[in-house]
């Protein structure tokens, strides 16, 4: 549920008209979203094997502390809270009040007031005790899931557009194929994204040395399967020119299959799926800041848990805090861009720090049957490879969204040698 739920929101409901704006055919569009689903499988097991080795509270930002330096972690748990899960948070729930707002018959309304109100609900709910914020995750993974099988079995008997999926187009970019296929891996990245959430409350899984490996991998693979699925209805239903004329593909697709009541239902799955994401960005994440504090590199009060219910919930307040600043000055594009620039850094990172993990702690040490990444070291050379070009993609294409996230980046590292010194 964690998996799942961490990487489906709105992104798949949203990106795929992206894609189709910056791809020239169907079958390239397709291959973008595979591409993408490998990428991502790749991760997850890099993730599995990491997480198997330390099954500790604050999963990536572990990895990273013991594989490189305090100082890369320190950087990622300050991304994390300034740009990353903050930023798609802020993200999510301008798309979650949109499509609400689109729903109830009300899309002239601004978005902003419900998606902040939506952030704080939630807040509050995972400020009372894990159990209500899990229960909530549960209830709209489900949810979410079903609303997107019935999007793809609908799909087998609706009407198709004709030549859906030999339609081509000429380039009107201007970029290279491999340059255009790169710079849509970035929306794509950015709805396959979500997988570590899992690794972030390891410490609270039950054997996770077998459940997380499991976890990861079968929940990534789910995913890939639906989003694949999805993006052929999307073409079936529309045509690649149609896909990217629309910001709104999941409620167009059903809308052209069976008018009023199918727009209706897939806008309501949306704002289900994307208040589930809310969800779990509030739930997971803030295992991060816990785990920072309790090392004495962060805000000490972000590691004091609630007398009563047992939460982070100072880590909650001010990670919420955050996020609806954010949710009042960004557009979902930017604050996209925001997302995956950090996120990609630390991503390749992360994944890097296995080459180091085989040296410290050899497979030979480990316990009998333990999950070990395949085909290393050429996958995770390759994964680690392809994160510096999706950066690079997002330097190249919104320079100023990728200067203002580094500066926020370089800001932490004075921050960091400032608690380190040991003045807070």
């Amino acid at each position: 549920m964690v998996v799942i739920g961490g990487i489906i929101g709105s992104g798949i409901f949203i990106n795929p008209y992206i894609v189709a704006q910056r791809m020239d055919s169907s079958v390239l569009v397709l291959a973008v979203w595979v591409a993408g689903g490998l990428i991502a499988l790749a991760g997850a097991f890099a993730y599995a094997e990491l997480g198997a080795i330390f099954p500790r509270a604050g999963g990536q930002y572990v990895y990273l502390r013991e594989g490189w330096h305090p100082l890369a972690g320190f950087l990622y748990g300050w991304a994390l809270l300034l740009l990353i899960e903050s930023g798609a948070l802020a993200a999510v729930s301008i798309a979650f009040a949109n499509h609400t707002l689109r729903f109830l018959g009300r899309p002239e309304v601004s978005p902003v007031p419900l998606a902040v109100a939506a952030i704080v609900i939630l807040s509050v709910v995972n400020y009372l005790g894990v159990k209500p914020g899990s229960r909530v995750l549960n209830v709209m993974v489900v949810l979410k899931v079903a609303a997107l099988a019935i999007l793809i079995a609908a799909a087998a008997w609706a009407p198709s557009s004709p030549g859906w999926l030999t339609a081509a187009r000429e380039s009107s970019s201007g970029h290279s194929t491999l340059t255009a296929f790169g710079f849509a891996l970035v929306p794509v990245l950015f709805a396959y994204g979500g997988w570590q959430n899992a690794n972030y409350v390891a410490e609270e899984i039950e054997n996770p040395q077998r459940n997380l490996p499991l976890s990861l991998i079968a929940g990534t693979a789910c995913v890939v399967v639906i989003y694949l699925a999805v993006n052929v209805v999307y073409l079936r239903a529309l045509g690649l020119e149609g896909l990217a004329s629309t910001t709104t593909p999941a409620s167009k697709a059903m809308n052209v299959m069976f008018g009023a009541m199918g727009d209706r239902f897939v806008t309501a799955a949306i704002a289900i799926s994307a208040f589930g994401f809310l969800d779990l960005g509030i739930l997971a994440p803030t295992r991060v800041y816990y785990a920072m504090a309790a090392d004495g590199v962060f805000l000490r009060s972000l590691a004091r848990l609630h007398p009563r219910y047992q939460t982070p919930w100072i880590a909650i307040v001010v990670q919420s805090s955050w996020t609806c600043a954010l949710a009042l000055t960004g557009r979902y594009e930017q604050l996209l861009n925001y997302v995956v620039f950090a996120d990609w850094i630390f991503f390749g990172l992360t994944v890097a720090t296995l080459l180091v993990f085989r040296r410290t702690h050899p497979l030979s040490t480990r316990p009998p049957g333990s999950f070990r990444s395949p085909g290393y070291p050429v996958v995770q050379i390759a994964f680690v490879a392809i994160a510096a070009a999706v950066v690079f993609s997002v330097v190249r294409d919104d320079p100023s969204s990728a200067l203002r996230g580094a500066l926020l980046l370089a800001a932490g590292v004075p921050v960091f040698f400032w608690f380190s010194s040991g003045r807070l």
